[in-house]
Parts: structure tokens; C-alpha cells; sequence
């Protein structure tokens, strides 16, 4: 077994490697991931295969580079679909992207406003309920190919989105919404890709105070199908990664709080932890 990894050196912040039993190596000619998804699948897998002699030491961080764009898809299983008309006051809108033909997509977050596996995600200081989005995420080269999964917690204010879907962006996109990793998969190593288990658990103070799981056979479409709609009249030059929406919503009384620990599993691709911080309304004139 073996993954895509990201770690920090001291030469450079988004250096790629392969894992392999906890080890990292250099795959040759190729120091990040957009270099690896500037590619087709085939060249990149060849230098990946041959990697593994070189061992080279830093800290793992969040699988992307500085100019890694990531995605998400909405409403893509049942259960999603359910949780969104719940809490919405305008729930027809949930039931219709849920039938029709085109997904829903939307823009999650750069490289800056993503944090890796054991990274601090953040609820928002205006939102009264928020709530992680267990997913699961793909990656794909410049070509459209499918190159490797990894794991996404897609942080949402629930209180935000459901008092108009048009506050998506505002729900969604703020500093601490996102984790990925803790790393990348190669889709040519997963079995059954499309038939994956996915867990996840909230803490707090040591307790566990909800949990659930969910399939990928449960996912509405396709990987096949959301790609392609992710790459009509876009272009990524250095690739792409896409959340593929939850199946696993908390109930209505359950909303995070600073101090609790999420937990995220898919079977075959790993585990990813991440602790919640509050992100305070001010936090541009926080942070240097």
C-alpha cells in the first residue's frame, strides 16, 4: 500500500512525495502535485511506480500545491438531500438540483484555506449551528482523468445556508472550512473505488456525541458524471480536487463546538482528524 503525500521541508512547502509504511520518497522530476496533475495518468504513474529509493524527511501537511483549486458537489446522496430541506426554508430547490440532470458545484477553497490531517477546521463566530461534511474526494490531472481519493471535511454553517441557499458561499467558504488528506490514494491501488465505507464521529471532552456512516454505492452520480460537468468551460491547468458531497448529516440538535475533535474514516484511503477552533468575525486583522 501506498499513497500520495504532501509534506513541509525546508526547501519547499508543498513537496510530493510517495508514502510507504509511513516513509517518504521522491518521485523524480516531480515536486508537487500540480507538476504530478500537469500529466497524463500514464507518465505520471510511471515515475510514481519507480519511486522509492530516496528517502527524504518533513512534516505531512494538506495533500494540494499553492495553486490547488478545490471543488465541491452538493446534494449528492439521499440523505443530504433530506438534511437540506429540513433546515431550509426554501426546501423545493434541494429536491430539484437532486433530480436534474446537472450538479450541483461549487467553489470550496485554494490551497490557504485548506488544512491537512490533525490541522484545526473552524466554525464560524456568526453561526449559530455548523456541522462537518464527511466526504469523499477525488482528484484529477489537467486531462480530466481520475488520478487518486482522499478524504474532505466540507465545514458548513447550517444556520447560514438554510436561511437562504444563495448564503452557500458565506456557509461554506470562510477561514478553517476545509480539510483534506491526510493523504492521496492512487486510484489504480483502490478496489472497487465506487463501493467505499465511509465513518465519521464527533467528539467532546472525551465523549463521543454523535456518529454515523454511509457508501459511496449510495452516492446519487457518478464520479464519470461529475467530472464531466466539472470541466465544461473550466479549465485547470493544474488539475483539480472535488468533494463529492456527504451522505452523513448530523440531526438538527447536534452543531459543533470549539474544542471538538471530528473523525473521518474511508476504507482503503485513511483516516483524517481534525480538532475545531472558532474563527472569529475579525480574524483578517488577526492574523500577520
Amino acid at each position: 500500500m501506498s499513497h500520495l503525500a504532501v509534506i513541509q521541508t525546508q526547501s519547499n512547502p508543498y513537496h510530493l512525495v510517495k508514502e510507504i509504511n509511513g516513509k517518504y520518497f521522491e518521485i523524480e522530476k516531480i515536486k508537487t502535485l500540480s507538476e504530478a496533475l500537469s500529466l497524463h495518468m500514464a507518465d505520471f504513474r510511471k515515475a510514481y511506480d519507480a519511486a522509492g529509493s530516496t528517502e527524504v524527511k518533513g512534516k505531512l501537511v494538506a495533500p494540494v500545491a499553492i495553486d490547488t483549486e478545490v471543488w465541491g458537489a452538493g446534494v449528492t446522496y439521499q440523505r443530504s438531500r433530506d438534511a437540506r430541506k429540513e433546515e431550509s426554508g426554501i426546501p423545493d430547490v434541494y429536491q430539484l438540483v437532486y433530480e436534474a440532470d446537472r450538479p450541483e458545484l461549487f467553489f470550496k477553497a485554494t490551497a490557504r484555506r485548506t488544512v491537512g490531517h490533525e490541522g484545526e477546521v473552524g466554525i464560524r463566530a456568526d453561526a449559530q449551528t455548523s456541522v462537518p461534511e464527511p466526504e469523499v474526494a477525488i482528484v484529477m490531472n489537467k486531462f480530466g482523468e481520475l488520478i487518486g481519493m482522499s478524504i474532505c471535511n466540507d465545514m458548513t454553517s447550517r444556520n447560514i445556508e438554510g436561511e437562504n441557499p444563495l448564503y452557500l458561499s458565506q456557509a461554506k467558504i470562510y477561514y478553517g472550512s476545509n480539510a483534506l488528506g491526510p493523504m492521496i490514494r492512487p486510484i489504480w491501488e483502490i478496489v472497487e473505488h465506487e463501493k467505499l465505507d465511509i465513518y465519521a464521529k464527533i467528539e467532546r471532552a472525551g465523549s463521543i456525541v454523535w456518529q454515523a456512516e454511509t457508501s459511496l454505492k449510495s452516492l446519487n452520480r457518478s464520479f464519470d458524471d461529475l467530472i464531466d460537468y466539472l470541466f465544461k468551460c473550466q479549465h485547470f491547468p493544474v488539475g483539480v480536487v472535488l468533494s463529492t458531497g456527504t451522505g452523513i448529516v448530523p440531526p438538527l440538535d447536534i452543531s459543533l463546538m470549539a474544542g471538538d475533535v471530528v473523525t473521518i474514516t474511508v476504507d482503503q484511503i485513511g483516516t483524517l482528524v481534525n480538532k475545531v477552533a472558532l474563527t472569529p468575525e475579525d480574524i483578517n486583522d488577526r492574523i500577520k
